[in-house]
């Protein structure tokens, strides 16, 4: 108890940096909330920082050199000044545990993502006795038994809940089952409780996470469940969901599509490749038959609904076939919004030691991909042009001349709007657009179409 009366008393601030994806996002926040507890606050700057926190993502290439050039340069920073508890966080920090702590000695503890609930612990036990540890057991029940005794602060207008993390597909290409472990679902009370706090402290939007988002399980309960009660909740006003996989749309997922009032119109259903071929060679479990069956079956229940993705172009055994295939998918489906990548082996995933693609022939494949994903970009947001949409405003833009919210598709929208739009769906008349953005005006009167 000395111990933690000393932190409280000593005005401690932490800095934290997140890489990846929105979960190490949530990851990082309620990694705040638990660090408040013994005494810490949060600081914008590197030069203020008693602790520096690095949460880290594995999926991309060079993630764990990336992690030792931010050391090299915290290490510049704090060179005349007194160094900062150093903490590195996340998946690159599950897959090299300790080490880390022998490459790098101004590393002091290295935390896996299922052992935040140990964090406070563990920087109480290196300040009073300086023994650098790894923390890298797989925990999910006791995380988030523990997260859900603090509450989640982070909330915004649009906030994320993670639901479910962990991977039991073991795609050939990918760490996640490695750095994440095996599935787990947080149970059903417990993640509506979070949402009905997160509700009451003004969020308006849900964005429910997990590895496999439409996999979680609960008890009886499935992701279709779940959505259906939090959307009950009257401060809610849309409910989004990623990262999903094929095979498990099932069918009470699509139905609900038929029902929800608040259930956004886009799908994210990566689907990395458009040959059953490269699939199969990639332990994918899914073919184009049953992505093109999700579809077609979405399409019907609501020809509004779009679908985004992501792609892996130049997986080894890809053949020029084999890319015609994704090439004549994403013209079939015209994917709104896209993430492609050429690929890029991970070490300890069975693609580690695979044979490359030339790279010329994988760069020349994926600026072809690239080019017709964003073309199909462009000609949605020319759509909208001269149309109004429903915008739920987030905040106001930097220089606080314009509003910045996003539409039902997920696009960023710049309108003029006030501060006391914000947390408002407004309907805004759309005047041009590029690639990302939609620019337009706000209008009063409700008698007009809505995109």
């Amino acid at each position: 108890m000395g111990l933690r009366k000393n932190l409280n008393n000593m005005n401690q601030k932490i800095f934290i940096k997140t890489f990846g994806c929105q979960m190490n996002e949530y990851d990082s926040n309620r990694i705040f909330d638990s660090v408040k507890k013994i005494g810490y606050e949060k600081t914008e700057t590197y030069e203020n920082a008693n602790c520096y926190l690095l949460n880290t993502c594995h999926i991309r290439d060079k993630a764990k050199e990336k992690v030792y050039h931010e050391i090299g340069r915290l290490k510049k920073i704090f060179r005349s000044r007194k160094k900062p508890l150093v903490i590195i966080a996340g998946c690159v920090a599950q897959a090299e545990n300790e080490e880390m702590l022998k490459r790098e000695p101004y590393i002091d503890l290295v935390i896996g993502p299922q052992a935040y609930h140990k964090i406070n612990d563990t920087i109480l036990n290196f300040t009073e006795k300086k023994n650098k540890i790894e923390e890298t057991e797989f925990d999910a029940v006791s995380k988030f038994e523990y997260l859900s005794k603090l509450k989640n602060k982070a909330s915004k207008v649009s906030s994320f809940l993670t639901i479910q993390e962990g991977c039991d597909k073991f795609c050939h290409f990918c760490v996640v089952p490695y750095t994440r472990g095996p599935e787990y679902s947080r149970p059903f009370k417990q993640i509506l409780d979070e949402a009905k706090y997160l509700a009451d402290c003004g969020t308006k939007e849900i964005i429910l996470l997990g590895q496999n988002v439409n996999a979680y399980h609960s008890e009886e309960y499935r992701l279709s469940d779940l959505i259906l009660n939090i959307e009950k909740l009257t401060e809610i006003e849309r409910v989004r969901y990623t990262t999903s996989h094929p095979n498990d749309m099932t069918e009470d997922l699509i139905e609900v599509y038929k029902f929800s009032k608040k259930l956004m119109p886009l799908v994210h259903l990566p689907v990395q490749s458009g040959s059953n071929k490269i699939l199969k060679l990639m332990n994918r479990k899914h073919t184009i038959e049953v992505y093109l069956n999700t579809f077609d079956k979405l399409k019907e229940i609501n020809p509004k609904i779009e679908f985004s993705s992501d792609f892996i172009i130049g997986y080894p055994g890809e053949d020029n076939q084999d890319f015609k295939d994704t090439f004549s998918l994403i013209e079939r489906v015209k994917f709104i919004n896209s993430y492609s990548f050429i690929f890029s082996p991970r070490p300890g995933t069975v693609a580690e030691n695979l044979e490359l693609i030339e790279k010329r022939i994988s760069n020349e494949r994926l600026e072809k991909i690239q080019n017709i994903l964003y073309e199909n970009q462009i000609q949605m947001n020319k759509s909208l042009e001269n149309r109004v949409v429903d915008v739920l405003v987030e905040n106001l833009t930097d220089d606080k001349s314009k509003a910045f919210g996003r539409s039902e598709y997920m696009t960023s929208v710049i309108f003029n709007g006030k501060k006391s739009d914000i947390g408002k769906i407004v309907q805004v008349r759309i005047k041009k657009s590029n690639r990302n953005t939609l620019f337009g005006e706000i209008i009063t009167n409700t008698d007009q179409k809505v995109a």
